[in-house]
């Protein structure tokens, strides 16, 4: 429905319907739930039916948010309806509250002697004066006992068990230890500087002079390793001084729980103490609602989170990070065909809020942006505590794989360079930005070759599961056992190039003793398996992790002295006009990666 439509509003209404509030009302036979955009003193149009309620208390969608919710409308070609979808999560759009209520047990001051106890009836009142309030089910797996012997304690006025609402935490059950901010070097608080700067002059009343773009929207362009993370955390800080809140986009999910982590640990005390949320597309609908309430509440002042986290009603805004602004996963496949980092320009500009955007490889726009003088450029030229970049050589696979027999994976260089590392307790990344066994099936005597009926392009052979696999729609079929071509059945069939799955058997192989851990989205199943994998990782578990894409960038892991990039020139085939562009953004990022001790 590309319109809006105008409702009366009841004088009983009239207090509690304002611009955001969601309402029900009668849409031809049917009754709907809807948003109020805008209040008006008159219609242009007669006989108007009237707003049958109000749903929930607090207006869900701010003014700040519903001006962009109208900009994205025009300017992306979509419905007002569409926009609105995208700008509130499914599980906040429900009428009934989804609030998660639980038992709790809490203590009650106890006057006089203590009533005759038994001693299960004792030990569990320990328990309970010790932790002063906590859930039933928690009471019952601590003291091994059973519901009925603590309704005992209530009965002799002991405690009080009543529903209360717990809030589901992803996060909660971590316990992440408190950091203190690090002395920048003179280019990190150059650039602190200017973005204070910015974030002062918009903070001033309206009416001052007006302030050009390159004020307030700033291009941070520092190699990998260079501190940009320490300069967000300090200008958020400066941001909640200010009584103001930030929001900080990460492009893959995988990055989110390191950057939780060490904004928690930041945040998480001192006199800039708040709450930090947490929205992506991994967690539960629960998960997802209550964030989304902590935020609009106004409990959580800073919001880290993939795309979908612009929209987040951080009220008020004074600063939103772009990190690694290049990535194209800040765009939208489906209606609204929204870019994450232009919105967060365009929220930047609408709600007087200063803009970062951090990369070690700019985005050709970004950079073109710079030149034209919209964006301020800040430089981080050299990595902190001055580490050297890493060496990167590159090896013609032509000639080194003339000495094996069939396809050669690992160059002799890099099979050294792993052995080396392994004895030195150190630690190997290996990249390969392509999932699977095997990227092609083919019939060497027919020319078959296993196409997708959607996509035409060639299945990926996942040999665990025993499929073919299309990675662009998702469609699925049976490895066959022979050739399926009609007049042909060939039982040589074989299995063309190779993915992550082929590269883990070779080095389980090659390094028999090494702890070798892949990771992509068909070994990622479950939400907390991210966290484990890195954590696993970070505490030397692993030695030798391999991964597609996300394990490129962002990422850091000072004991990883080695990153092997193989068939690194996989992507420059992609049929895409930025192929060669995303290419050296791709390889300089996970280079990166190595040496960051």
């Amino acid at each position: 429905v590309r319109r809006e439509f105008d409702y009366l509003v009841p004088a009983e209404l009239e207090s509690s319907v304002h611009e955001g509030t969601r309402v029900k009302v009668p849409f031809g036979p049917r009754e709907v739930m809807g948003v109020v955009t805008q209040l008006l003193d008159e219609s242009p149009h007669g006989n108007l039916r009237e707003i049958i309620k109000t749903v929930g208390g607090q207006a869900l969608v701010t003014p700040p948010i519903l001006r962009l919710v109208r900009w994205i409308a025009d300017y992306y070609c979509c419905a007002p309806e569409v926009a609105m979808k995208a700008v509130l999560p499914a599980a906040v759009r429900k009428e009934e509250e989804g609030w998660r209520e639980r038992l709790f047990v809490r203590a009650l001051p106890v006057h006089g002697e203590l009533p005759k106890l038994t001693k299960r009836q004792a030990d569990l009142w320990n328990i309970v004066e010790e932790w002063r309030e906590l859930p039933l089910q928690e009471l019952v797996r601590l003291a091994r006992t059973t519901s009925s012997t603590i309704r005992k304690l209530e009965d002799k006025g002991l405690v009080s068990i009543a529903p209360q609402i717990s809030e589901r935490d992803p996060y909660g059950k971590e316990h992440i230890l408190p950091s203190q901010p690090l002395e920048l070097n003179a280019e990190q608080a150059t650039a602190l500087k200017a973005v204070i700067g910015a974030m002062e002059r918009l903070a001033k009343p309206a009416g001052d002079e007006a302030k050009p773009e390159g004020d307030s929207v700033f291009l941070l362009h520092g190699v990998t390793g260079s501190g940009k993370t320490e300069v967000y955390l300090q200008a958020i800080a400066h941001a909640l001084g200010q009584g103001q809140g930030a929001i900080v986009l990460v492009p893959e999910i995988s990055l989110t729980p390191q950057t939780v982590e060490r904004f928690k640990a930041r945040f998480s005390h001192g006199p800039q103490q708040t709450l930090v949320a947490v929205l992506h597309s991994h967690l539960s609908a629960g998960e997802r609602h209550d964030e989304w309430h902590k935020i609009r509440q106004g409990r959580a002042r800073i919001v880290i989170g993939a795309r979908s986290a612009v929209f987040a009603p951080v009220e008020p805004l004074g600063l939103v990070i772009v990190d690694e602004e290049h990535e194209h996963s800040y765009k939208q496949e489906e209606a609204p065909r929204y870019n994450a980092r232009d919105l967060a320009v365009v929220l930047g500009q609408q709600e007087g809020a200063a803009v970062v955007l951090g990369s070690a490889t700019p985005s050709m726009e970004s950079y073109y942006n710079v030149q034209r003088g919209k964006y301020g450029l800040l430089s981080l030229t050299e990595r902190v505590d001055n580490i050297n970049m890493p060496l990167v050589r590159v090896i013609d696979m032509r000639s080194a794989g003339r000495k094996e027999k069939g396809i050669s994976i690992f160059s002799p260089q890099l099979r050294e360079a792993i052995l080396q590392r392994l004895e030195k307790k150190e630690q190997v990344m290996l990249f390969l930005n392509r999932r699977g066994w095997s990227s092609s099936l083919q019939c060497p005597d027919c020319g078959f070759v296993a196409e997708c009926p959607n996509c035409s392009v060639s299945l990926t052979y996942h040999r665990a599961a025993q499929q073919l696999m299309c990675h662009i729609c998702g469609h699925v079929e049976a490895a066959p056992n022979k050739c399926p071509q009609e007049g042909c059945g060939n039982a040589a069939i074989r299995f063309a190039g190779l993915g992550t799955e082929k590269v883990e058997a070779a080095l389980a192989k090659s390094f028999p003793m090494a702890k070798v851990k892949r990771m992509d989205s068909d070994t990622l199943k479950r939400k907390e398996d991210y966290r484990r994998i890195l954590g696993d990782f970070r505490t030397g578990k692993i030695d030798i992790l391999l991964g597609t894409q996300m394990i490129a960038k962002g990422l850091h892991f000072p004991n990883v002295t080695l990153v092997g990039i193989i068939h690194a020139d996989l992507s420059l085939h992609i049929p895409d006009f930025r192929a060669s562009e995303r290419t050296f953004q791709l390889l300089t990022q996970v280079a990166g990666r190595a040496g960051r001790g």
